[in-house]
């Protein structure tokens, strides 16, 4: 699983025109599910996203999770984290899980997140969606279960 972290003071997504999912301070996380990701991935990275410390502390150092500062938390899936861009200008996407493996994966790994105290949102999975945020800072994080990077 590929994960992209983005620390925000608020973010949202419309699926045809209808908020579906909004948050205020904390995380908007962009998932990928490759087709040889299974549970173990996403309980590592739940793990590693809760304790990230990205928030600022009193002096202003990068010292608080997202649980710390009671962060928000927007999941949102993305098949195109999972491209290979390798050969030619067109990437595939050949390696992205299948949605009758992915879906009950994304669900999973929203139901291990929402484990914490934290309010928990999500888009639609498979839609097209709008997604609007203020990222802050910025802090951008990247995250690949399969190299644990």
């Amino acid at each position: 699983m590929k994960v992209v972290i983005q620390r925000v003071s608020e973010a949202r997504v419309k699926v045809e025109e209808a908020i579906v999912g909004e948050i205020k301070q904390g995380l908007l996380l962009l998932i990928g599910i490759d087709e040889n990701d299974e549970q173990t991935d996403a309980d590592w990275l739940v793990q590693k996203i809760l304790n990230l410390r990205i928030f600022g502390d009193e002096a202003g150092k990068l010292n608080l999770s997202v649980l710390d500062v009671s962060g928000e938390i927007l999941c949102i899936s993305q098949f195109t984290l999972i491209a290979d861009y390798k050969k030619g200008n067109r990437p595939s996407f050949i390696k992205a899980a299948k949605p009758d493996k992915a879906i009950p994966l994304f669900e999973y790994f929203k139901t291990e997140i929402a484990r914490s105290p934290l309010k928990i949102e999500s888009g639609i999975f498979g839609a097209d969606m709008k997604v609007s945020l203020v990222n802050d800072g910025p802090v951008t994080i990247v995250f690949d279960s399969q190299t644990k990077v």
